[in-house]
This record gives structure tokens, C-alpha cells and sequence, in this order.
């Protein structure tokens, strides 16, 4: 399935019917008074957040969404019936912003959250509604009100625990592909990676929900490379795993330009917890990896985790110490609490 993290759309809701304008005719009855009805209110419309949704990639074919018109009103005083309300299903994570781009109108985080973003018109009044004793024949009934329009970006947002963050080429699909059973694209060229990939790794019997994005260049907030498209993903992660490739020439001048783009692109992003991991130590010796943790703990007072995604070297105790910032409670304790599946959960000791 094609991943699309954005989609412009615009939305409708119903028209109140129109109330009609209608008298008795019944036989014997001479002067038979006005029976109109009031018309049906126009269906709303609703976004809805889903589980089973992890793309938008619906929305690029369908941009209009309109709701059911109210029905007009009828003769012996029966009102019309109401507009069926219109419900777009959307991933859990999509925020909805103005058509200015800018403003959020909602956020929806939760599983089976519901959003009315258009209410439907109200049904017009038919000319029963206007008899009175100086009046007793009117012969005029109102329009329905419009429904609501309005256009809207939905911009998905992956929830994750753990954000995946680093140069292209650093590992991050390598690692996610060896604690996970996702299976991103991997492949010695940058870019590998064109859009997110989430998969879920179990430390003592939790789960950690892991989000690998495109890599980040220098100048990515202002776009460049795949730029602060995708980094609006890792916005909701509890934690950034922030890996390094060993084998690069500079790896202190590595970890600031990844710190730097954090912090231009939104300075909440560079305040969020952070493990490093300088991946690919497989491919050095002893003495090469003591002087690659001496350079990059000058620019970086942190525990350095050494780690080979590949020989699947230093995996546990990455994402020990990645579980000890998670403090999501809803998260499922084990396997079977959420498949009902016995068997074992995957484990990077397997």
C-alpha cells in the first residue's frame, strides 16, 4: 500500500429540506386549513479515527465529501426525513488544519474518536407552522438552511513510541528490520528510506512501538533531502533513538548537524529524551571504536550505547534503555493481552 502522509479535501454537509405548502382536501371538509410539513434536516458530517487506517492514500482519489440533503416536507403535516449523517474514517494520528494550513481545528489520538466538522442545515418550517387567527390560510413555508462547507488538510502523524532518527545510511532501517518484524527497504545508498515505517519490538514483555523515517541532511527543517516532511513524525514519539554510523569520518560533527536540524525545525524536539547508538561498530576494531566514543563524547553527555544492527551486537540494551521512557500505560503487557496468540512474543535474543 502507498504511504500519504497529506490530502486536501473538502466537505459538505446536508441542505435542510425545503417545508412545504399544502392544505386539506378532504371531501365535507369546506374550508380545510394548511397541512405543510417541515423539512428534514441535512446530515452532518463526522471524521472519525480508526485503527486499521495507516495511509491517506484513500483521499488522493476521492477529495469531496458531501452528506445526504434533508428531505422536504409533505402534505398532512409529516415532516421530511432527516439527511443520513456522512462519516470519513481517517488513521489514528491525523490532525485536521485549516485550509490556511496553519491552524489546527482537531487532533484525533484516540481509537474511535469523532470530530463533527460540518453540522447539516435545518429543515425549512411548512405553512402549518405560520396559521394563526388572523392568518389561517398562509401560503408561504421557509427554505432549509445550507450545511456547513469547509476545506481542510489532514496531515497523518505516526504514533510511535521510539523515533528513528540519524543520516542517511546510518542503520535506522537495518536495526528496525532486527528488533521488528517490519521489513523496510535496506540498501547501501542514502534514501533508501522515501517514507515512515513503523514496527513493534517487545523488552520484558512490553512492546515498544518504533518509528523509522527517511533520513535527515543538513537543512532539512527548510525541506532539503525529504526534509521536515517527515519529520513532523517523530513530533509525538516519547523517546528518539539517535544512531550513528561508526564508520563515518566526523561522527561529533554527525550528531550536531542531526541536534541542529531538531532544534531549528521545532525546539520541543530537541527538549525530548534521547539514546544514542553508534551502529555498525561490527565493522571496526576494539581500538577504532574507543576512539569513535572518545570524539563523539565531547559533543554528546550521554551514555553512548555501542551497537551492530546487523550482527544484532548491543540490541537489548538499547531498547532497555529506550522502555525506560515509556510511560504510555495503555500499551500491552504481553502478546496474548493483544492477539490472544500464545506464543512468544519476538525478542532481539531470539
Amino acid at each position: 500500500m502507498k504511504f500519504l502522509d497529506q490530502a486536501k479535501i473538502y466537505i459538505k454537509a446536508g441542505d435542510g429540506g425545503k417545508g412545504c405548502i399544502a392544505f386539506r382536501r378532504e371531501k365535507f371538509v369546506e374550508f380545510g386549513g394548511p397541512n405543510g410539513g417541515d423539512g428534514g434536516d441535512g446530515g452532518s458530517v463526522y471524521i472519525e479515527a480508526v485503527e486499521n487506517l495507516n495511509t491517506l492514500i484513500d483521499f488522493r482519489y476521492q477529495q469531496h465529501f458531501k452528506a445526504q440533503k434533508g428531505q422536504q416536507g409533505m402534505g398532512s403535516e409529516m415532516t421530511g426525513y432527516k439527511g443520513e449523517d456522512l462519516i470519513i474514517k481517517v488513521p489514528v494520528g491525523t490532525e485536521i488544519v485549516a485550509d490556511d494550513g496553519e491552524t489546527v481545528i482537531a487532533d484525533m489520538v484516540k481509537k474511535g474518536e469523532r470530530f463533527l466538522i460540518a453540522k447539516g442545515g435545518k429543515g425549512g418550517l411548512g405553512n402549518a407552522r405560520f396559521k394563526s387567527s388572523t392568518n389561517q390560510a398562509p401560503r408561504f413555508a421557509t427554505p432549509g438552511t445550507e450545511g456547513e462547507e469547509i476545506w481542510v488538510w489532514l496531515r497523518l502523524k505516526i504514533i510511535a513510541d521510539v523515533g528513528l532518527i540519524g543520516l542517511p545510511n546510518a542503520g535506522k532501517s537495518t536495526f528496525l528490520s532486527s528488533v521488528t518484524s517490519a521489513r523496510p527497504k535496506i540498501a547501501d545508498y542514502p534514501f533508501t528510506t522515501l517514507h515512515p515505517h513503523l514496527g513493534v519490538a517487545w523488552i520484558n514483555n512490553k512492546e515498544l512501538v518504533i518509528a523509522d523515517i527517511p533520513g535527515l541532511i543538513e537543512g532539512a527543517h527548510e525541506g532539503i533531502g525529504l526534509g521536515d516532511r517527515f519529520l513532523k513524525h517523530v513530533e509525538r514519539c516519547s523517546v528518539f533513538l539517535h544512531m550513528i554510523d561508526a564508520t563515518s569520518e566526523d561522527v561529533a560533527s554527525t550528531y550536531k548537524t542531526i541536534r541542529k536540524e531538531l532544534e531549528l525545525y521545532n525546539p520541543k524536539l530537541s527538549a525530548k529524551p534521547e539514546v544514542v547508538a553508534l551502529n555498525k561498530c561490527d565493522a571496526l576494531d576494539e581500538k577504532q571504536i574507543k576512539e569513535k566514543l572518545q570524539e563523539l563524547q565531547k559533543v554528546c553527555n550521554k551514555q553512548i550505547f555501542t551497537v551492530s544492527a546487523v550482527a544484532r551486537q548491543g540490541l537489548n540494551e538499547c531498547l532497555n534503555a529506550l522502555d525506560k521512557y515509556i510511560t504510555r500505560e495503555n500499551r500491552s503487557k504481553s502478546a496474548e493481552n493483544k492477539s490472544g496468540d500464545e506464543r512468544k512474543p519476538w525478542s532481539p535474543l531470539d
